[in-house]
């Protein structure tokens, strides 16, 4: 069985990494502080978890994305307002994954102990609920109704996405389509927002605007892809968090949908893996064995290049710079990250 791989540049993973962020060093380093001020409260608890999370790192892409995204139509992404508001997609981003943990009873983030696992449930849900409450207070400053229409309407998918993954979970009869639909709903519309939101800052045409929102969608469906398979590929101390967490937490990704579609026989293993909890009658290097014989990996990773592909070429309409450089180096960097 052959599988077809579109074409995507394969980057040096950290080379990319560094070449994008150095491009906007200044405006990242701008966003840390600004996430250390917009998390600062007089409530102590609130502070103490706020410099917790912010503390504990992680890429910054979607801030990231929202800056490229201003420069790449002519804006300012130093500016006072963008460096703001791309607080406030990390801010939006932080906030699900405070409660995808407690939802998920995960106990590490990023190397970390999760909020919920370090602070309990009662107060990471809070915590949870003050992120997102915080990031609708500093967006209100923009004064726009089209930025804050979209960071509603992608709050709305994101919570309904990870409500109708709660209806999935521990079944083995999730097609693709509801696969896709809940990715795209708790991953996917995030980085789309990110990118269209930069494009309204930045002043951009209807067409641009339409084309960095296309962007950000193929580009986050493209990560969540990249995501599942580093779920069954990547260490655990690289990864950040436990390897194969996925599947003990009752969720089906691309990779075992692939699977059941061509050795069915694998059901019972994964049913019997989603009901244990734990990979101690079939273990993950027999599972990643015939992931890797059914060629699964290599299929859900072509998706993955396939999605990429099309994000760079959202961004032809776009007048070229640097800036959309990098956006299309962002894609190739996705595809070939180790983390």
């Amino acid at each position: 069985m052959q599988t077809f791989m579109p074409t995507v540049a394969a980057l040096d993973p950290r080379l990319a990494a560094r070449r994008i962020f150095n491009l906007i060093q200044s405006e990242m380093a701008a966003v840390e502080l600004e996430f250390e001020r917009q998390a600062a409260s007089n409530v102590q608890v609130i502070a103490y978890l706020g410099d917790y999370l912010r503390a504990s790192g992680g890429k910054r892409v979607r801030p990231a994305l929202n800056i490229l995204s201003i420069y790449a139509v002519g804006g300012d992404g130093a500016k006072p307002n963008a460096i703001r508001m791309a607080t406030v997609m990390e801010f939006l981003h932080t906030a699900t994954l405070v409660h995808d943990d407690i939802i998920d009873n995960a106990d590490t983030r990023r190397n970390r102990p999760s909020v919920n696992a370090r602070f309990g449930n009662q107060a990471a849900v809070l915590m949870g609920d003050w992120l997102y409450m915080s990031a609708f207070e500093t967006s209100l400053q923009e004064r726009s109704l089209e930025i804050l229409d979209i960071l509603t309407r992608l709050t709305r998918k994101m919570t309904e996405g990870e409500l109708i993954q709660l209806t999935m979970l521990g079944r083995t009869d999730i097609s693709e389509d509801e696969y896709f639909d809940v990715l795209q709903r708790k991953t996917a519309f995030l980085f789309s927002a990110c990118c269209e939101i930069g494009a309204i800052l930045g002043g951009a045409n209807r067409e641009q605007q339409t084309a960095l929102r296309d962007f950000g969608l193929n580009l986050g469906t493209a990560f969540q892809l990249a995501d599942d398979l580093l779920d069954f590929t990547a260490e655990e101390d690289v990864l950040g968090k436990a390897a194969g967490a996925d599947l003990l937490e009752g969720k089906l990704t691309l990779p075992l949908i692939l699977l059941l579609r061509r050795d069915d026989s694998k059901r019972a293993d994964l049913e019997q893996i989603m009901h244990d909890g734990d990979y101690r009658k079939t273990s993950r290097e027999q599972l990643l064995a015939a992931l890797k014989e059914r060629e699964t990996l290599a299929e859900t990773k072509s998706r993955a290049a396939g999605y990429a592909v099309k994000a760079q070429q959202n961004l032809e309409i776009l007048p070229e710079s640097k800036y959309r450089e990098a956006l299309a180096e962002i894609a190739a960097f996705i595809v070939n990250r180790e983390s």
